[in-house]
Formats: structure tokens, C-alpha cells, sequence
């Protein structure tokens, strides 16, 4: 549940906010480790959650 709670306040933020450059204190707080692989980007937040992105 906590998951979820937190992706929702993700996604209502994100939207109604737009980020137009890096803050890395926004990144440390956030982001626990970055996986770079061949064909996409793994991202794993603090809270638990991984996206992957292809590029």
C-alpha cells in the first residue's frame, strides 16, 4: 500500500510540477542505485520501486 501511495504522489507532483534541470540533493533523496544496461536504464527508487526505460 505504502508503494502505491507514494507512486501516486509521484505522478500527481510530477504533473502538476515540471522539473527543468538536475538537482542532485532531489536524486540522493530519491534514487537508491541506477543499472545501466545495453538496452535500457533500470532505476530503483528508495521507496522500493524500479522502473526500466528502453533508450
Amino acid at each position: 500500500m505504502r508503494v502505491i501511495l507514494s507512486c501516486q504522489f509521484i505522478v500527481s507532483n510530477f504533473q502538476q510540477y515540471h522539473i527543468t534541470k538536475f538537482d542532485e540533493a532531489l536524486v540522493k533523496k530519491l534514487l537508491e542505485k541506477v543499472t545501466v544496461h545495453d538496452d535500457y536504464l533500470e532505476f530503483r527508487f528508495k521507496s522500493g520501486v524500479t522502473i526500466s526505460i528502453e533508450m
